[in-house]
């Protein structure tokens, strides 16, 4: 992977237009599971004509789990980065199934050996599939498990190394792990290889009864700003990303949006 993405925003349906017509906006994001590779919609088409890259972001592999990732979800990925031909391909260091039983969210890894041995294996089998280079992101998470032997940024750090896989890191998680869970976001940057960074992603949340939610419906927190300022501090990010899933603000607050993660890159 080479060449820098610049600033963008993650593609839904319900944005397209407003995406399109967003002024300053490098690159896009796509959630691979809810494009057909083979009907790709006009809107996404319109910004590949344009030469906007689209990254195909992967929500369902579960390369955290015990079992492979399914062959079919591996052929879908595939597939989309070809039809849109992406520069890379994404998903999380996350456990999302067992036994046929669906967690309906990204939950964390367990940060031991023997969990990291597992993830290897199956990053390995991910990256033989893709025919681009995959970049996995760090999760926000509601709880720790209490056999972790590594830090966040340890474990990724060895997961990095013994697979090459490049980074996506979520600034906004890694806040949400400060405030849930008590683990400092500017030393995790301190610790992790942003030497291999593909981009990164902000996005904003809410505080309920003082537990973070990364809901990615609301205006991006200052907290998480300073954040992404101090990971520009220590490397020129190749693109930053905004999420927003729900509750969309007008054009306007959008573009205010993308205004201020420029402010807080040039910050760093």
């Amino acid at each position: 992977m080479s060449g820098r993405l610049g600033v963008g925003i993650g593609w839904r349906p319900e944005i397209d237009l407003t995406v399109e017509r967003l002024p300053g906006v490098d690159f896009v994001e796509v959630v691979a599971e809810n494009v057909r590779p083979d009907r790709l919609p006009e809107s996404l088409r319109v910004l590949r004509a344009r030469g906007v890259p689209v990254i195909p972001h992967g929500v369902g592999l579960g390369l955290g789990g015990a079992e492979p990732p399914e062959e079919a979800r591996l052929a879908h990925l595939a597939a989309c980065a070809r039809a849109l031909d992406a520069p890379l391909v994404s998903e999380h260091v996350a456990f999302v199934r067992a036994g046929g039983l669906e967690a309906g969210h990204l939950l964390p890894v367990p940060r031991t050996r023997r969990a990291l041995a597992i993830l290897t294996e199956n990053v390995r089998r991910a990256q033989d599939a893709l025919p681009v280079p995959l970049a996995l992101e760090n999760v926000a998470a509601l709880f720790g498990w209490p056999e972790d032997e590594m830090t966040e940024a340890e474990f990724l750090g060895e997961l990095v190394e013994r697979t090459g896989v490049k980074l996506l890191v979520d600034v906004a998680n890694l806040y949400t792990n400060q405030v849930n869970l008590g683990l400092p976001a500017v030393a995790a940057l301190d610790a992790l290889p942003l030497s291999e960074l593909a981009y990164v992603h902000v996005a904003g949340g809410h505080e309920h009864d003082g537990v973070w939610h990364d809901t990615h419906t609301a205006h991006v927190p200052a907290d998480v700003l300073e954040v992404l300022s101090e990971l520009c501090a220590r490397v020129d990010p190749p693109g930053v990303l905004l999420e927003w899933d729900a509750d969309y603000p007008s054009d306007e607050a959008l573009a205010a949006e993308l205004d201020r993660i420029r402010g807080a890159m040039a910050r760093g």
